[in-house]
């Protein structure tokens, strides 16, 4: 009996890590499911190209803005696409505001493969988009859903733009990935990092994060830590509200107010 138990044991820890291996290997499909239609701009947009550090063209969705309005770059999350992009930012469309809705390498039929570090050259090629077209950082609001977030607070790190909005923040995607995946190693497989964390803390400009407590997807408890490192954060819990907060009428019209209080 005991020398069963013990293959049965050995078996059941092979199977285990068998599993845990193929979690590895096919991370970036989880990460980034990257669909794959190539959408047409919405009312009021264009068509445009973002030219990457890396020699890719991205298509991408651009509004200019009102005279006197700022422009917003929004980043959206990993499952997101141009066409989502344009519902989650109508209410800054409907007051005026500059709109670039960035699409990342490897999705809606852009060229490349999605990852962190190619996530950040695409949002260089947006803000250097912005200033071709004469729009300082300082007349830019930088907006990041869910995975979004990473790349969002990474440019903001790196532009100093007039304020950041984080919808569903993560700290970091091995926390997320933690807090996902209890039963496996969660953070010690995942490659990418989108460590909102170690860059929250260092920006001295306003911070906007939206979060809802009923979110099954980035849990509420994460967003609410990052908001206590944010050294000029405003946190706003949603009751009830899940993790698509970037649609709800709502959300779009706090976002206003707070870029009202702002001076934007």
């Amino acid at each position: 009996m005991r020398r069963w138990g013990l293959r049965i044991l050995g078996a059941l820890a092979l199977a285990y890590a068998a599993a845990v291996g193929g979690l590895y290997s096919a991370q970036d499909r989880f990460i980034y499911p990257a669909p794959q239609t190539r959408h047409a701009p919405a009312p009021g947009f264009a068509a445009t190209a973002l030219a990457t550090e890396d020699s890719l063209v991205l298509q991408a969705h651009w509004r200019a803005p009102a005279e006197g309005r700022p422009s917003i770059v929004f980043f959206h999350g990993n499952g997101g696409s141009l066409a989502l992009a344009a519902q989650e930012t109508q209410g800054f469309v409907a007051e005026g505001y500059g709109v670039l809705l960035v699409e990342y390498r490897g999705y809606g039929g852009n060229p490349g493969s999605p990852s962190e570090d190619g996530f950040y050259r695409d949002g260089r090629a947006a803000m250097a988009f912005l200033r071709a077209k004469g729009i300082a950082p300082a007349r830019t609001v930088i907006i990041g859903h869910s995975l979004g977030t990473g790349t969002a607070s990474q440019m903001a790190k790196e532009f100093a733009p007039a304020a950041l909005i984080l919808l569903a923040p993560f700290t970091s995607l091995p926390d997320a990935a933690a807090e996902a995946m209890p039963f496996v190693p969660a953070r010690w497989l995942v490659r990418g990092q989108f460590d909102n964390l170690a860059k929250v803390p260092g920006l001295a400009l306003p911070v906007l994060i939206l979060h809802g407590n009923a979110d099954r997807v980035v849990p509420f408890a994460l967003g609410a830590r990052l908001a206590k490192v944010a050294p000029r954060a405003t946190f706003r819990a949603l009751a009830g509200a899940g993790h698509m907060i970037s649609m709800e009428p709502e959300v779009q019209a706090a976002q206003l107010v707070w870029l009202a209080a702002q001076g934007l």
